[in-house]
C-alpha cells in the first residue's frame, strides 16, 4: 500500500501514523527522516541539503525532490510506504508521480484527516508546560490533577508562546492555504479519502482500517 498522509496541525496524523505503521509493517516517511538519513549517510544529496539548512535557508525543490527519490527506491519501501510531510505543493505532488511511475508504482490513497478549525484551535491552544521539568499536559485532553500545577514536581504549568491563540490561527491559516491546491490536486486524480478526525482516536484509526485494509490482501 503506498499511501500519503495529510491533515492540518493537531489533527492526530502523528498518532494515527504510528498505528497505520503497527498494523501494516510499512515504513513512516517523514520529511525530516529523510534529509537526517541523507545526511548522516553522507550521500551528495544529503550533504547539499544539509548546507542549506546550516546556512537557515529552505532546502531547494529539485534537492527534497532527490532525496524522496532516493529513499522510495529502497527496498523497504517495495511494498508500501507511508509519507507524511511531502508532498507540500503541487510540484512536488507531480514530481512524486513521475518518480513512482519510474519506480512501477503509484500512490493508492491520499488519506486526509479533516478535523473543524474550533476543534483544533482549543486542541492546539491547550497545551500547558512544566516550568521546571517540561511535562506536557492538555487542559481538556490530559490536565493535571491540580490545575495549574505539574503533578511530577509542583511546578507551575505555562502556555508557550506558539500555543495562544493568536500564533496558532495564524499557523492553521497557512497551512490551509498551502493544503488546499494539494488537496484539490488529489482529488482530481481520485486518491483523497476524508477522514473524519473529530471523533475518538480510536474510532479515526478504524475508518482509516476500513479504508486501506483491502490494500494489504
Amino acid at each position: 500500500m503506498y499511501l500519503v498522509l495529510m491533515g492540518l496541525p493537531g489533527a492526530g496524523k502523528g498518532t494515527q501514523a504510528e498505528r497505520i505503521v503497527d498494523k501494516y509493517g510499512i515504513p513512516h516517511i517523514s520529511t525530516g527522516d529523510m534529509f537526517r538519513a541523507a545526511i548522516k549517510e553522507e550521500t551528495s544529496l544529503g550533504l547539499e541539503a544539509k548546507s542549506y539548512m546550516d546556512a537557515g535557508n529552505l532546502v531547494p525543490d529539485e534537492v527534497t525532490i532527490g532525496i524522496v527519490r532516493e529513499r522510495l527506491a529502497k527496498s523497504d519501501c517495495q511494498k508500501g510506504f507511508l509519507l507524511d510531510g511531502f508532498p507540500r505543493t503541487v510540484a512536488q505532488a507531480e514530481a512524486l508521480e513521475t518518480i513512482l511511475t519510474d519506480l512501477g508504482r503509484q500512490i493508492d490513497y491520499v488519506v486526509n484527516i479533516s478535523v473543524d478549525t474550533d476543534h483544533l484551535m482549543k486542541r492546539l491552544t491547550g497545551r500547558r508546560v512544566c516550568q521546571i521539568c517540561g511535562a506536557t499536559y492538555h487542559v481538556i485532553f490530559n490536565p493535571p490533577k491540580v490545575e495549574g500545577v505539574c503533578d511530577k514536581d509542583g511546578g507551575t504549568l505555562i502556555q508557550r508562546q506558539d500555543d495562544n491563540e493568536e500564533t496558532v490561527r495564524t499557523r492553521l491559516d497557512v497551512n490551509m492555504k498551502q493544503a488546499k491546491p494539494l488537496l484539490d490536486f488529489y482529488e482530481e486524480k481520485g486518491y483523497l479519502k476524508n477522514i473524519d478526525g473529530d471523533q475518538e482516536i480510536d474510532k479515526v484509526f478504524t475508518d482509516i482500517d476500513q479504508l486501506i485494509g483491502g490494500l494489504a490482501k
